[in-house]
């Protein structure tokens, strides 16, 4: 069934539609993204379970937010609100990008260069918002952007942590990891900042407790399994030569049906096991 509302603009997985001067309808596809490319493959129910994962946890978490309610298995119903050009990154563990930006001494931090090897204490690493590729940015370049106030800086880093808490204990509850998280955050019509976009597998880094162990890659309940895949195809290692040389990035290749299947498996089980419900 097509989304009811005024077709406004299609984001990476989400479509948006406006529904009056308030209100905004997001659609979930099941279009999934790496390396901030939209790849030619999609992954079923993936955008039932972002809707419906994002919605519990907005649902739960007890911070304010902008869902209004939930409208359908892959669509919500939010209220319109000026983002703040920023994400909000929050990571537990080192990895990802911060374990090559650590490894080439781009950031330092006390710890010892150990793949997915725990942090002394959450890291904020904040990063712009941008439908190309979003780069990181430091808390003084936010303010000197104009992104945000000192105070709302604060303020986005001290929700952020408490969002990561929160739901780090519940992860640990079913039996997960939360490596890290993506956050992004908008201003009402008074002003109030409230948390946005959504929560779920395209946001964070979920992995099985019972199979953590630092020193090697993790098994991933998220979009990571994908990420490795194209990295062991050398898309990546074409798409970063190309965007350095600023040519045209390569068309992404379509994922293999064993990929999809598997996407499915841990979207299904991490949405299944911490939001005690089934899909």
């Amino acid at each position: 069934m097509m989304p009811q509302g005024t077709f406004i603009r299609s984001g990476k997985v989400k479509d948006i539609y406006e529904l009056d001067s308030e209100h905004l309808l997001f659609h979930f596809t099941d279009r999934v993204s790496a390396f901030d490319v939209t790849l030619p493959t999609k992954i079923p129910r993936k955008g039932e379970v972002l809707c419906k994962l994002g919605a519990h946890f907005f649902e739960t978490l007890g911070v304010p937010h902008h869902m209004v309610k939930l409208a359908g298995p892959d669509t919500i119903v939010v209220k319109k609100m000026s983002m703040i050009m920023v994400e909000c990154v929050v990571r537990g563990y080192l990895y990802g990008s911060l374990m090559e930006r650590v490894s080439t001494g781009q950031v330092v931090l006390p710890v010892d260069k150990v793949l997915a090897s725990k942090l002394p204490e959450p890291y904020f690493d904040p990063t712009t918002k941008s439908d190309l590729k979003d780069e990181p940015i430091t808390e003084s370049d936010i303010v000197r952007e104009g992104r945000a106030s000192p105070a709302e800086v604060q303020q986005l880093k001290r929700t952020s942590f408490e969002i990561f808490d929160k739901l780090g204990r519940s992860a640990s509850a079913a039996g997960f990891i939360l490596a890290d998280i993506k956050l992004e955050f908008g201003k009402d019509d008074t002003g109030k900042i409230i948390l946005g976009d959504s929560i779920g597998p395209d946001e964070f880094r979920m992995w099985p407790a019972k199979s953590y162990a630092p020193g090697r890659p993790q098994k991933s309940y998220d979009k990571q399994p994908i990420r490795d895949w194209l990295i062991s195809e050398g898309y990546k290692s074409s798409l970063d030569n190309a965007r350095k040389s600023d040519q045209h990035p390569p068309a992404p290749p379509e994922l293999p049906a064993w990929l999809v299947e598997e996407t499915v498996r841990r979207y299904t089980a991490v949405y299944e096991s911490l939001s005690g419900k089934r899909l």
